[in-house]
């Protein structure tokens, strides 16, 4: 079945800068160089040297005269998002556009972060909560908009309160989901925070459906040796047009949120198509388990016992 080609008109972005977690491959790396054909400086913080040097490769090539600068980082420890947040501080510049995508998923054996969180939950959501408030300042400078990246695993579950760690009775998937509920209160209390106290900065969420990327292949250092069914199925659909995105079109919700001028804060963009799993983007009720802010306050007060950050006001 021919794939009906979908995209969107980003604006131009020249001269403003643009941070993208997560951006050395797969979703990111399409969502790094559409921000640089629009003529964003991007900024990649990269854990992999090698990948980050062939991802800034691919967007020079794609975008001549691309303005691309790798930085170290690894969202799993709170000491390397402390030292970018160090790094970006004293080189001073306003960030513009921060969208948070990096992420890991479902690691078949429960994993810790150096700081001795569950790997999805330290990872996914700790990391980018201790890297927006590393920083804030330069955010705020840019009257930035953040863009935080979900999955359509957080529609449903919720947070294991009496045990986020998951240090008994671990479940691959509930951990995801909850690292990605997490990610969706966090986006959702930094704007609400952000009017109160006068941050000028905007947050909103997003999602990419489903898609063919790297999140469920074989990754030999989660300790998954080959591809899951469900991403060969992934794949299966999408090379035939059938419900599933690519990662061309799986880009867009978030390049949408972080850059259109019809986007609003606090709202959740993703795929418009039967069941949100493709097509074009479009703003779509928050899931169920984000509805709750009194859940939203009570985790952004666990994140920062957790990672020991504070947010001004706070």
């Amino acid at each position: 079945m021919p794939r009906r080609n979908i995209d969107i008109t980003i604006p131009p972005l020249d001269g403003r800068r643009a941070v993208v977690t997560g951006g050395s491959d797969g979703i990111g790396l399409r969502i790094a160089t559409r921000l640089a054909r629009a003529g964003a400086r991007l900024a990649l913080p990269v854990r992999n040297p090698r990948k980050g040097e062939a991802a800034a490769g691919s967007i020079r090539r794609a975008v001549p005269g691309a303005e691309v600068e790798l930085l170290p980082l690894d969202l799993s420890s709170l000491d390397s998002v402390a030292a970018l947040g160090e790094r970006l501080r004293a080189d001073g510049r306003p960030i513009h556009v921060l969208i948070n995508n990096a992420g890991v998923m479902t690691p078949p054996t429960r994993q810790t972060t150096a700081d001795g969180f569950e790997l999805q939950f330290g990872t996914n959501h700790l990391g980018h909560f201790a890297l927006v408030a590393q920083l804030l300042p330069l955010l705020r400078a840019g009257r930035a908009r953040v863009t935080s990246q979900l999955s359509i695993a957080a529609a449903r579950g919720g947070i294991n309160w009496d045990d986020p760690a998951w240090a008994r009775g671990y479940n691959g998937m509930r951990a995801y989901r909850q690292s990605k509920i997490a990610v969706g209160h966090f986006g959702l209390e930094l704007q609400r925070r952000s009017e109160a106290l006068g941050w000028g900065i905007t947050s909103n969420l997003s999602h990419p459906g489903v898609a063919p990327t790297s999140l469920l292949s074989a990754r030999p250092e989660l300790g998954r040796s080959d591809d899951t069914a469900g991403v060969r199925m992934i794949r299966w659909a999408s090379a035939r047009g059938l419900l599933a995105g690519t990662p061309e079109t799986a880009a867009l919700p978030a390049l949408h949120a972080a850059t259109s001028p019809d986007a609003r804060p606090g709202r959740l963009y993703g795929p418009s198509g039967p069941g949100h799993l493709g097509g074009a983007p479009a703003e779509q009720a928050p899931y169920r388990p984000l509805r709750r802010a009194g859940d939203a306050a009570r985790l952004w007060r666990l994140s920062e016992e957790l990672t020991g950050v504070a947010y001004p006001g706070d």
